[in-house]
């Protein structure tokens, strides 16, 4: 049995995901944006020909075909959008769109996309009520228009995934975020842990214990809704312990070393008596140029959006030739190549730790996550951990 799904190919042969950002341009002013939103368009966006030829690159991976996201600034922003999604769903990617909480988030525009064939939509939640969320997002208003957008694509049918950015404004609200998420109904909850990249780079970040208590409250709120993490990639590990932790009858809040801010979270969660699912999803075995790619509003192409060291352009390159053969995303599929305690861990092939974080910290992105508190070869089951697709200790 195990507790991580695998994608269906091979992540070194193509991406399970590719997100394109298709604009900076975003009248917010969010406290955490990775791509330091501007006003205003930037002249060297690619042109609507040059995006309709990445979308056929992404096609070009093959069948089954990665998930094409469309994200910004606010995608809105492009007058362009709908033809976007026309084409990607023309040529069989399966397309979702990530818009900004703002007066462009309009029935009337998520009906354009539902027509042009998008099948998503990813909305931010960062608070269970307007003034944490609106006071995050740095405007008035925006907790409304995003739960009226989430109303609105319900009923016109879209999955709707709801993402978290996790911060010290949050910690304590994210009990009652979870209450929201379940109330409404999405097709996913992720919860994002923050990367010191653009102006997140100003937030006071969490130290390795707070983020692992999280990271257990999100796997407990996974037994109530479709829970998931962005950028923390430990949850995987977390998922593995977890599950042998409770084959064995054990104490996981003991023999994780867990904190009062889990025993806080876990109280605040059972409060809220919310049913229990039937099944629990497992994460995706996802990371940074292992199943992800980024490509930015000029075409230059990433690991990751939070990780901006380029590895090449679809202007002058094919997408599928950066992704499999560049020496970024080789070298980075390679967990061979991890240093400190993420090269020590049995867990380094299912976790990896978030490459982004260790570049934003570190300057190096072999570097340990500086936001993981395990100690390798401490949890005391390693003789099972082959079964969960973990390494054994060595």
């Amino acid at each position: 049995m195990r507790q991580i799904r695998a994608p269906r190919h091979d992540p070194a042969d193509r991406p399970f995901i590719v997100i394109w950002e298709a604009t900076q341009a975003c009248p917010l002013a969010c406290r955490h944006c990775r791509a330091e939103a501007r006003p205003d368009r930037d002249p060297g966006e690619l042109s609507t020909s040059e995006a309709f030829d990445l979308i056929e690159q992404v096609a070009a991976f093959g069948s089954p075909p990665p998930l094409f996201v469309i994200t910004g600034g606010d995608p809105f922003q492009r007058p362009d959008l709908f033809a976007l999604v026309r084409h990607g769903a023309r040529v069989g990617l399966p397309v979702a769109v990530s818009p900004s909480g703002t007066p462009t988030l309009t029935s009337e525009n998520l009906t354009g996309l539902t027509e042009a064939g998008a099948r998503a939509i990813s909305l931010s939640l960062d608070g269970s009520n307007a003034r944490i969320h609106d006071d995050f997002r740095a405007t008035r208003g925006v907790y409304g228009w995003t739960l009226d957008a989430w109303r609105d694509a319900r009923e016109l049918g879209l999955k709707v995934q709801i993402n978290t950015t996790v911060a010290g404004h949050n910690l304590t609200d994210l009990p009652e975020i979870v209450r929201v998420v379940h109330e409404m109904g999405a097709l996913t909850w992720s919860a994002f842990l923050l990367v010191p990249t653009g102006r997140g780079k100003l937030l006071p970040g969490l130290d390795p214990h707070q983020v692992e208590d999280v990271l257990n409250f999100v796997y407990d709120a996974g037994a109530h809704i479709p829970a998931r993490t962005t950028e923390a990639h430990h949850f995987r590990r977390i998922a593995v312990q977890r599950e042998i932790l409770r084959r064995h009858d054990a104490d996981h809040v003991a023999a994780l070393g867990l904190g009062p801010l889990y025993k806080e979270l876990r109280h605040r969660l059972e409060e809220l008596e919310l049913p229990v699912r039937r099944a629990r999803r497992p994460p995706m075995d996802v990371n940074s140029a292992r199943g992800f790619v980024f490509v930015s509003h000029r075409g230059t192409v990433h690991p990751s959006g939070f990780l901006p060291t380029p590895a090449g352009s679809v202007r002058r390159e094919r997408l599928a030739d950066i992704y499999r053969n560049s020496p970024l995303f080789v070298g980075l599929r390679d967990p061979g190549r991890l240093t400190g305690r993420c090269g020590a861990c049995e867990f380094r092939t299912i976790c990896g730790g978030s490459r982004s974080r260790a570049l934003a910290t570190s300057g190096d992105p072999y570097a340990e996550e500086p936001w993981c508190s395990y100690t390798p070869g401490s949890f005391p089951y390693q003789d099972e951990l082959g079964a969960y697709g973990a390494l054994a200790y060595e």
